[in-house]
């Protein structure tokens, strides 16, 4: 099993969902999309870690509602205490920064200012996330000890919001930073474009 199954596995243990629903759950820890979701949860199915519920829908398809079984339980036990891998770090911006004093003033503003939008709107989303959780958990007795099935999604709900604040204080850092250089000098872009050649 991949780690995208493991970590379907970990969702479906705190209760039953949807594929719908586990791909947006995952979403803030995890790129993945529906057609990487569903043949995994038809393998585990088919091997006995998860199970399904069809709820008849009018006018569309049976949605299957996927809980995990006592072997997807013994499953995840055995996966939660191995060595974890180094993240995988991929940033098409960071890239781009590299080379960023080759772009016209207004480009790399603009670079900043998309980045900053993408992650005000992931930060609005996360901390509604985060504010549902929190009467979810009140519901149960309000505890965030590690007992509590919501423990693992709240801490990592409050690590992704806390990055997104970070990201979105850097690219006002940055753009500050580029406001008050004003336009560059495109003779001294030249000029470092002939030291290297």
């Amino acid at each position: 099993m991949n780690t995208l199954s493991y970590g379907l596995l970990a969702l479906l243990s705190q209760g039953p969902c949807t594929g719908y629903e586990l791909m947006l759950q995952i979403q803030p820890v995890w790129q993945a999309k529906h057609s990487q979701i569903y043949p995994l949860l038809a393998k585990m199915e088919q091997n006995g870690l998860v199970q399904f519920v069809a709820v008849p829908q009018k006018e569309k398809p049976d949605k299957k509602v996927y809980s995990i079984t006592e072997s997807g339980i013994a499953a995840l036990r055995q996966w939660i205490p191995e060595p974890t891998s180094e993240p995988v770090k991929r940033d098409e911006l960071l890239l781009k920064l590299y080379g960023v004093w080759l772009a016209d003033p207004e480009k790399a503003v603009q670079l900043f200012e998309e980045r900053l939008q993408t992650f005000t709107k992931r930060s609005v989303k996360l901390k509604a996330f985060l504010e549902t959780l929190h009467k979810q958990m009140e519901e149960e007795g309000g505890t965030r000890s590690l007992s509590s099935p919501s423990f693992g999604r709240y801490i990592l709900l409050k690590r992704a919001l806390d990055n997104a604040r970070m990201e979105m204080e850097w690219c006002e850092w940055a753009l500050q930073l580029l406001r008050e250089q004003g336009s560059l000098d495109s003779d001294s872009v030249q000029g470092n474009l002939g030291k290297r050649s």
